[in-house]
């Protein structure tokens, strides 16, 4: 008996490469605090991981508005900004909500000025997926194909994983970052505060160090002791105010 097993395995690697990458796009993006940062990431880890993907770029909405962009190659990032022209198939992608195909670009009727665009630069086939990050912002990742009929439907199937898992991994990028951003204008607003002011001052002469290292020592304090920020500040204030023995 002459049994195929092609395509099982074919299908099997499929789903072993997605895997691999979802894997690679979690360790890349699991600490980044920065959204441009992580979409750099993040095309640049897709761009290498996927089979037949020549180029990988994304295209970032914020309340209808452009709001960022990244290319895993700075030549193509024109085709992924959006003041170059509304009509691409990212903006397909997310206007639709769907994924967007275009296997073979010669042929190809819609974006007349983007499809010519892209294939002076090259890219002969494209698949944009949707991918939706939090309230505000939304988004398309975009695959690039150098030839003709490259994308498969199992590049459908890992453009559609991707753009689930992006979304979340970007999603709590920008919530590290809206977190960073309160942790700053607390600090900020500890600094101001007369007896915490003069602690990190006292700190920052004893250990030669910066602000932020001074008041993490406060912190740091407080929590061994479990006693407020501000009374382990008054402390070490009273401490280095005791007039000494002559």
């Amino acid at each position: 008996m002459n049994l195929d097993t092609r395509e099982p395995v074919v299908q099997t690697l499929g789903v072993l490469e997605a895997a691999a990458l979802l894997r690679e796009l979690t360790a890349g993006l699991i600490s980044l605090t920065d959204f441009d940062e992580a979409l750099l990431a993040l095309v640049r880890v897709t761009r290498d991981a996927v089979a037949g993907v020549r180029w990988c770029g994304f295209t970032a909405l914020r309340a209808g508005e452009p709001a960022g962009v990244a290319a895993s190659d700075e030549g193509l990032a024109g085709l992924d900004d959006l003041r170059h022209g509304p009509d691409s198939p990212a903006m397909s992608a997310i206007h639709r909500r769907e994924m967007i195909l275009a296997a073979d670009l010669a042929g190809e009727p819609r974006w007349p000025a983007w499809t010519a665009r892209a294939r002076d630069l090259g890219v002969r086939g494209v698949i944009s997926a949707p991918v939706d990050i939090d309230d505000q912002v939304i988004g398309a990742i975009n695959l690039y194909a150098a030839a003709p009929d490259l994308l498969t439907p199992q590049h459908q199937l890992t453009a559609m994983l991707l753009a689930e898992h992006a979304g979340l991994l970007l999603a709590a990028v920008r919530d590290r970052g809206r977190q960073l951003t309160l942790a700053g204008e607390r600090d900020a607003s500890l600094l101001q505060d007369g007896v915490v002011g003069q602690a990190v001052g006292v700190i920052m002469t004893q250990r030669g160090c910066p602000p932020a290292e001074a008041l993490d020592v406060l912190r740091t304090a407080a929590s061994s002791l479990d006693i407020p920020l501000r009374e382990v500040a008054e402390r070490l204030v009273r401490t280095v105010s005791r007039p000494r023995d002559n």
